[in-house]
Order: structure tokens, then C-alpha cells, then sequence
């Protein structure tokens, strides 16, 4: 699994995810990527499985990129307890995806093959995305 190797706080306050992502909105390795259309939290099992499922559709033709990381800690509290003392311990890692983020990115491959890895990454998920290409692969 993803995880940073080292943070400056090992808990965070959620956030918000508002408003459209900044940076990491068009494609710059591949041809093909994945686009977020929503907001949404995009845990590092999510993105391992949507790696997993592309890989074994493209068969180790063409390259892959991942182009989220899952920096910000989610905590969790143990079951059947009371509510107050204090926050959970941390439980896992996420990525937090914004309206317009690339998640991954495919070169290499034939467009039909590329279509078809990417939407067995797609149902990985639970916010809306949409597969994009370069204007000139069309």
C-alpha cells in the first residue's frame, strides 16, 4: 500500500473538499487518463486496486502512471465505545481528489485496450469519473 514515509503530524483535521483541483488537471505523460468529476477521498487500497485491475487488462504492454498520493492520515475509533477521549488512532492513508484531478495515466496501448483497462479502474471507486484522451489520439 501507499503511504508517506515520514509526516509532520500523525493526525489532521478533515477539510474540506471544495472547489476544483489546481493542479495535476491534464494529461502529461499519456494518452489516456482517468478524470475525477466529482470530489471525493480516494484511499490508498482504492488506488492499489484500480493499479492492480489496469495492469492485468493492458498484460505489461505500454506504461502506466499513478498520478495521486495518499498523504493525509484518516483515523478511526475502535468499535462500542463511548463517545469523548479524544480522536481515533490513525487507520489508513488518503488522497484527497478534486473536480478535474488525473488519477491515471496509460501510453503504449491500443485506444480500445486503454478504454477498457481504465474503466475496470473506474468502478474502483466511489465518485464519478470520466476517461479522457489527447485531442490528437482521437
Amino acid at each position: 500500500m501507499l503511504s508517506p514515509a515520514k509526516v509532520k503530524h500523525r493526525k489532521q483535521f478533515k477539510g474540506r473538499m471544495r472547489g476544483a483541483a489546481q493542479r495535476g488537471s491534464s494529461l502529461s505523460f499519456g494518452e489516456f487518463g482517468l478524470k475525477a468529476l466529482e470530489c471525493g477521498k480516494l484511499t490508498a487500497q482504492q488506488i492499489e486496486a484500480g493499479r492492480i485491475a489496469i495492469n492485468r487488462k493492458i498484460k505489461r504492454g505500454g506504461q502506466m502512471w499513478i498520478r495521486v498520493f495518499p498523504s493525509k492520515p484518516f483515523t478511526k475509533k475502535p468499535a462500542e465505545t463511548r463517545m469523548g477521549k479524544g480522536k481515533g488512532a490513525p487507520e489508513g492513508w488518503v488522497a484527497i481528489i478534486k473536480p478535474g484531478r488525473i488519477i491515471y495515466e496509460v501510453n503504449g496501448i491500443d485506444p480500445d485496450l486503454a478504454m477498457a483497462a481504465l474503466k475496470l479502474a473506474k468502478h474502483k471507486f466511489s465518485f464519478a469519473t470520466k476517461i479522457i484522451a489527447k485531442e490528437d489520439t482521437l
